[in-house]
């Protein structure tokens, strides 16, 4: 059986100022669609995982990173698809959510956040993202 292919993606936790944390829910169509996720995608050749970040918020929801920090590294294989997650904490940003690509998107709280369903390879970002939100 030929491994699965690592897909390489750079992936946004941005929390506003009320303690809430920015989530998307992916398309049907797409791998692991209808579940939530924290926002990002690939990381395209020749590219840094700020400027892919960079774009891909703008790409998915019109917002810009002005500064961010690593997180943490996630690695999960689904069987049919590797993942390789590079999460950053977005300190500043600009630009106004909205969904450029049609999806639904929100702004989650703790409650909210256990509520939802995510991918396998989100739940140590949804540890992480539990105890910064349990900060304030």
């Amino acid at each position: 059986m030929p491994e699965a292919k690592q897909v390489h993606v750079a992936v946004a936790v941005v929390i506003n100022t009320t303690a809430q944390v920015l989530i998307s829910k992916r398309a049907e169509h797409q791998h692991q669609g209808g579940l939530w996720e924290f926002p990002g995608g690939k990381v395209e050749a020749g590219e840094t995982l700020l400027s892919a970040l960079d774009r891909e918020l703008h790409e998915e929801l019109n917002l810009h990173v002005d500064s961010a920090e690593p997180l943490l590294s996630v690695s999960h294989n689904y069987g049919d698809k590797q993942v390789l997650l590079d999460v950053w904490q977005v300190t500043r940003f600009h630009g106004e959510v909205q969904a450029n690509e049609g999806q639904q998107w929100l702004w989650a709280d703790i409650t909210k956040l256990q509520s939802l369903d995510f991918p396998a390879a989100n739940v140590p970002i949804l540890e992480v993202v539990e105890k910064l939100l349990a900060r304030g």
